[in-house]
């Protein structure tokens, strides 16, 4: 098992994808009187969201997981999963909107976000936020770094002739 596999925020993740699966095949059984085509597209809209959210979310704290991952990489990955997760929960409330009667599965969606959101938090607390380079989009910078500073790096010489030495 990898490490990123042990890791807390991965296993709730795993579990709101089983959820989200159960959760869609359940809708799609379901016989939902609409008042109009639209409604029954935009419910298979909202669950096809879903699936793809609930995939999204353990891919990207998979992807963040690196040891050598640079801070801006994790926070990145960090921003698409909160997105994610969120997102389920606006799609959980368009199919109970649009019709779905067994809300306390969408019930359960919400509460195991919240119990994620939680789990995620202390998550990110852990990036170390010093194995950075600048952000110059000036988005995922460690506090007191902007995206027009002078990276430190720019002032070490270069000479080819010292990166193969004597070949």
């Amino acid at each position: 098992m990898k490490q990123w596999q042990k890791l807390p925020v991965f296993q709730k993740a795993m579990e709101i994808q089983k959820l989200v699966d159960y959760i869609v095949k359940s809708v799609e059984k379901t016989d939902i009187d609409f008042e109009q085509e639209i409604q029954a597209e935009m419910i298979e809209d909202n669950l096809d969201y879903m699936r793809k959210n609930s995939l999204i979310i353990p891919a990207k704290i998979a992807g963040a997981s690196g040891e050598n991952m640079r801070y801006y990489i994790k926070m990145e990955n960090a921003a698409i999963i909160r997105k994610a997760a969120r997102d389920l929960i606006t799609d959980a409330s368009g199919i109970e909107m649009h019709g779905f009667k067994d809300i306390e599965y969408l019930d359960l969606l919400r509460t195991e976000i919240e119990a994620f959101r939680i789990l995620f938090a202390e998550w990110v607390k852990t990036f170390d936020q010093w194995n950075y380079i600048i952000d110059r989009w000036g988005l995922f910078n460690p506090p007191g770094i902007n995206y027009d500073d002078k990276d430190p790096d720019d002032d070490i010489p270069y000479n080819p002739d010292d990166t193969f030495g004597d070949l």
